[in-house]
């Protein structure tokens, strides 16, 4: 998601753009201020005819004064007609069209941490659902504290190659001053990026679930959003010394998805797995979740709020280019989730003889982050197999993770991190980076993220602690932690 202006004239142009706007203001006030007759419009319509021919015919004279052809002269005149238009209307209503993109995109994975909360609840055993409800309250909203008091100036406020931004909390614009000089309302930025900092959050808290303790798990969430997940966007997202090495990332496929699941994946070997998953002779014990259909419903949510998650990483709307690429966007992400969940299907029909409801559900969402890194360049087909390989991750690692004891409860480490370094390393298929430096990016940022992450987990657990007994383990969290159960009836 970086940023690039769109507004740039040549030199014609600029010598022109003052004229055209005086000429097209006085157009408009002629328009607004004639009497609504229907005789009336062929001449205001005439007048602005001769007006933009004489716009057209001053660049073309322009041009061949300095040396131009005549079809260099034909082509500067539709450029000042175009930019004359473009300077008096069309900057304005970008400028709208973006930040419309940012807010509506913003909402849509603001709406994501719905979908988090019901696929984890429908993924937990019965006596643990309200301990995942409140964890996805509360880091959605200390990710909105911490991106707004340092988070966001971590990650944008760095210069170009570096590796950390500044620090202190984002300021913004006093009411009625948001002149839009980006391009797009600042404030609507700082909240597209905040819903992502938030995404980071959610990945952990499913991975770590029905054994840790609540205050230890927020703790991590703070300085996650605030400091880890921001440092590393920073070196992309922010210009840093990724972003100067030519690392690729759309919208997060890395950045968002496998920080989140390098951190989860460093939680959950510290942590340990829940008491009575593994027996001896490598046996694995099922504990099947509270409601498949409540996290079906969680994964369609999460399916939806993608086409914000990856839509809005264009970060463009002011021009039908911009708007054609947003929906190739939104047909790229919703085949490569569609490709993962048959390809899902399939295998686990293949591997096991049953489809295997929450196998389905995780391909889906692994083929959704697999085409998250890039979901504008690919072809269909190209689509296709991206999504597809994602789907066959989860049913691979899932297994994998178990013979390894590690205990990830809603599939997070496959979903986020397999299928997230996977549609990182295959960007370059589209033509997007490279392989070398999109492995460099990936080991990098999993580096950072996994050993930072240990330090954190590694003091809460000898200061706080961090898992629950295995009293309260048993009782299960909604009594142990929460004081509400979710099903008291049962």
């Amino acid at each position: 998601m970086n940023y690039q202006s769109n507004y740039l004239l040549n030199p014609i142009q600029k010598r022109l753009r003052f004229f055209s706007i005086i000429s097209l203001m006085t157009l408009a006030m002629l328009a607004f201020s004639s009497s609504p007759v229907f005789s009336q419009s062929s001449d205001i319509a005439a007048t602005i005819n001769t007006t933009l021919e004489a716009i057209g015919e001053a660049a073309s004279t322009a041009a061949l004064e300095g040396g131009a052809s005549e079809e260099e002269a034909a082509l500067a005149a539709n450029e000042a007609i175009t930019s004359a238009i473009a300077g008096s209307f069309g900057d304005r209503d970008a400028k709208i069209f973006n930040t419309l993109l940012f807010l509506v995109g913003g909402f849509l994975v603001m709406w994501m941490a719905a979908g988090f909360a019901m696929l984890e609840m429908g993924l937990v055993r019965k006596k643990n659902v309200s301990m995942q409800g409140v964890k996805n309250i509360a880091l959605y909203s200390i990710a909105g504290l911490m991106f707004w008091l340092i988070g966001y100036n971590v990650m944008y406020g760095g210069t170009a190659g570096g590796f950390i931004g500044s620090f202190g909390p984002y300021s913004f614009p006093a009411a009625g001053e948001g002149t839009a000089e980006a391009g797009y309302s600042v404030a609507s930025d700082w909240f597209f990026q905040m819903v992502f900092a938030a995404t980071t959050a959610s990945i952990v808290s499913g991975a770590v679930a029905e054994r840790i303790k609540l205050w230890p798990f927020l703790i991590f969430t703070i300085i996650l959003t605030g400091l880890l997940y921001p440092i590393t966007g920073m070196w992309q997202w922010g210009g840093g010394w990724l972003a100067e090495l030519g690392f690729s990332d759309f919208a997060g496929s890395t950045l968002v998805h496998s920080v989140g699941g390098w951190a989860a994946l460093a939680g959950v070997i510290i942590l340990g797995a829940r008491a009575g998953k593994y027996g001896p002779g490598g046996s694995v014990t099922p504990m099947p979740g509270s409601s498949i259909p409540l996290a079906t419903l969680g994964m369609f949510i999460l399916w939806l709020g993608w086409f914000g998650f990856n839509g809005a990483s264009q970060l463009a709307m002011g021009t039908i280019s911009d708007a054609a690429d947003i929906s190739r966007i939104f047909a790229n992400t919703n085949l490569a989730a569609a490709a993962g969940a048959v390809s899902a299907m399939v295998l686990v029909q293949l591997k096991y003889g049953k489809v295997d409801a929450t196998m389905v559900i995780n391909g889906a969402l692994a083929g959704l982050v697999s085409i998250t890194a890039e979901p504008l360049a690919p072809s269909v087909p190209a689509t296709l197999f991206i999504g597809a390989m994602g789907g066959a991750i989860v049913v691979f690692a899932v297994p994998l993770l178990d013979r390894f004891k590690i205990d990830d409860v809603v599939g997070a480490i496959p979903v986020h991190l397999f299928a997230g370094i996977w549609g990182t390393m295959i960007t370059p298929l589209s033509g997007s980076g490279t392989y070398l430096t999109q492995l460099i990016g990936v080991v990098s940022i999993g580096a950072f993220i996994f050993a930072a992450s240990s330090i954190v987990w590694l003091v809460l657990k000898a200061t706080t602690g961090i898992r629950v007994s295995e009293e309260n383990e048993a009782l299960g969290l909604d009594k142990a932690e929460i004081g509400v159960e979710a099903y008291p009836e049962f």
